[in-house]
């Protein structure tokens, strides 16, 4: 059982404006997220996770293991959790891990990122989950508990 308890119904209708929006929200991330496995694609905003915790990384030792295993689970050919990038994307990846910088994912997350908000996100909005929440929220119903299969 998960539990979107903090999110009020504003910021709950809010996340339809933008994917941005649902992104930058904890309990969206979490809803989003929950739906991104329903349709086994949560490698995606797992990726993306991992790079926004990425390009805060501080110490260039850190860097390099991080993208390391980025890159063994993300972007490598047969990676456990690959993600759908173009080839071009992944080779320059590839020839720049041994030395990454700050930005070597970006292009890769922006990819990722558009196939969320232009495939995934008006998906989500019209899926059970987000319909449930938000009858939930407008019923006034204060068991804000949602159940997910």
């Amino acid at each position: 059982i998960c539990c979107f308890h903090r999110s009020t119904p504003r910021e709950t209708m809010a996340w339809s404006e933008s994917v941005d929006t649902l992104l930058a929200n904890k309990d969206g991330l979490a809803a989003f997220r929950t739906f991104l496995k329903s349709e086994f694609s949560e490698e995606n905003i797992d990726f993306w996770m991992a790079c926004e915790d990425f390009k805060k990384t501080k110490s260039s030792a850190k860097i390099a293991s991080k993208a390391q295993k980025m890159y063994s689970e993300f972007i490598q050919a047969d990676a456990p959790r690959e993600i759908n990038i173009d080839f071009t994307t992944r080779d320059h990846i590839s020839q720049n891990i041994s030395e990454p910088t700050l930005k070597c994912f970006d292009d890769a997350q922006r990819l990722i990122y558009s196939l969320m908000a232009k495939d995934s996100f008006p998906r989500f909005l019209r899926s059970e989950v987000y319909k449930e929440l938000i009858n939930k929220q407008q019923n006034g119903n204060q068991k804000r508990w949602l159940p997910f299969l």
